[in-house]
């Protein structure tokens, strides 16, 4: 352990990460990190006067390299160090440094599906690297938590203690992502989470990401986290504080947060006027709340029991001989057409509660169920807002295309807008740039006519 290492530790409870480290010079720096930083710095700030500055100027302007007012020393910062340095030359000042991404989602010998740590020798093994490769290990089709995810894991690189045991480990299970980091928060793990404000182990580090578009502003990341999850109705996020040894756990679950009916119990057609279809067993008590008061079938204006539009009174009326249910070529009583029969058959068709490949009851389904509720995950964000960038919705539309193909109807309903503005705006052009394709591309007609990635088979 070196001159340094003791003289940091010893000051490490108030140690700020502009601390000059002046024997350690430029070539404890990987060059390929630091290059790859300011090509992203260009990107962000593309007529920014500190691009045509030199490496060591550079580094200086963005807090990675410090100059001794008092001497003629110079050296990397300790943010310097963890930002573009490596893992070797990192724990020779700081000796509990430690990174560590696993992923559990299939069984093997190791117990993990993915995992690198930074000592492992195959890349730099800092900090700036250490995000990026996180960032890189989302599937496409988790890609709409990416800024979520993207907050948390900086959340923690800039927060922890370097010097505190156990290092950052971002560990993956099937639903869950758990960020774990030396040193506990230092404002109150409630204020952290309303009240905007923040207090930064490591202000440097957070201002090179802020630099290079990364970050808004300390306190930012927390409430909008939380207001991600909340719009996807996914369990709230957890910050547990662990005393000994002092480590944060960060917890974030994409599990819903309560029961929802799920596409085979309720499905909403969208007309002018939405009204929703509900089959659903005897004995099942279902609490619709106060938001469905207006649209229940015994209230409002299209009540069954309302005088107007009554099931017994008017035109259409159910014993009205004319165009009764019971009578004409569409009766329930005919066999060619019952609606207990055919493709267009209340218990027929891909959204029936009862159909045995999607049924909530059947254990066989539960993969199909899986996909169905991934479906509603990555069309959330077009539900919920109205208006966004075209590029966004086709990205969204892409995503969707490739879990499964999809009928225009269904990815109306998913994406919550007109079967003909998805055609005209968004699936026309996505069809004549190849990005997807039709299923029955020899049958433009086709009633199950559905779109799909050209990737799938």
């Amino acid at each position: 352990m070196n001159n340094y290492t003791n003289n940091l530790e010893h000051h490490s409870s108030g140690l700020q990460d502009n601390v000059i480290l002046e024997h350690y010079g430029l070539n404890e720096l990987n060059f390929e990190s630091v290059k790859h930083y300011r090509e992203k710095f260009c990107a962000a700030k593309p007529n920014h006067p500190w691009n045509g500055l030199e490496m060591k100027e550079f580094l200086y302007k963005i807090g990675a390299w410090g100059k001794l007012r008092n001497s003629s020393k110079e050296g990397i910062t300790i943010a310097g160090l963890l930002m573009f340095s490596e893992e070797r030359i990192i724990t020779e000042v700081l000796p509990q440094y430690f990174l560590e991404y696993r992923e559990i989602q299939a069984v093997s010998k190791s117990g993990w599906s993915n995992r690198f740590t930074s000592q492992d020798g195959t890349w730099s093994g800092n900090v700036y690297d250490f995000y990026f490769k996180v960032m890189e290990t989302i599937p496409l089709h988790e890609r709409s938590i990416v800024p979520a995810l993207h907050e948390a894991v900086i959340n923690a690189l800039v927060h922890a203690d370097y010097f505190g045991e156990g290092g950052i480990v971002i560990e993956k299970e099937r639903n869950t992502y758990r960020l774990s980091n030396p040193g506990l928060l230092r404002i109150p793990v409630e204020s952290a989470w309303t009240s905007g404000m923040s207090h930064l182990r490591n202000p440097n580090v957070f201002k090179m990401f802020i630099l290079i578009g990364l970050c808004k502003r300390a306190g930012f990341g927390l409430p909008y986290l939380s207001s991600v999850w909340k719009g996807h109705r996914w369990k709230q996020p957890q910050i547990i504080q662990q005393a000994d040894p002092a480590r944060t756990i960060f917890v974030l679950s994409t599990e819903l947060s309560d029961v929802i009916f799920s596409e085979e119990i309720a499905v909403a057609f969208e007309t002018e006027e939405q009204s929703l279809v509900i089959q659903h067993g005897e004995q099942e008590v279902v609490d619709w709340g106060e938001e469905l008061t207006l649209d229940f079938v015994n209230n409002g204006p299209n009540s069954v029991y309302n005088n107007s539009n009554s099931l017994n009174n008017g035109e259409n009326s159910v014993n009205k001989t004319q165009n009764s249910i019971n009578n004409g070529p569409n009766s329930i009583n005919k066999n060619i057409n019952p609606i207990n029969n055919g493709v267009g058959s209340v218990n027929n068709g891909p959204n029936f509660v009862n159909k045995r490949s999607r049924s909530v009851n059947n254990k066989s389904g539960e993969e199909h169920m899986d996909v169905e509720d991934s479906l509603w995950e990555i069309a959330s964000l077009a539900r919920k807002k109205r208006r966004l960038p075209p590029a966004m919705m086709e990205e969204i539309i892409l995503q969707l295309c490739a879990k499964r193909p999809l009928m225009l109807k269904e990815l109306s309903y998913l994406l919550d807008r007109t079967a003909d503005g998805l055609r005209n705006n968004y699936l026309a052009k996505l069809l004549e740039e190849g990005k997807i394709r039709l299923k029955y591309a020899e049958q433009p007609n086709h009633p199950r006519q559905a779109y799909m990635t050209t990737q799938d088979s």
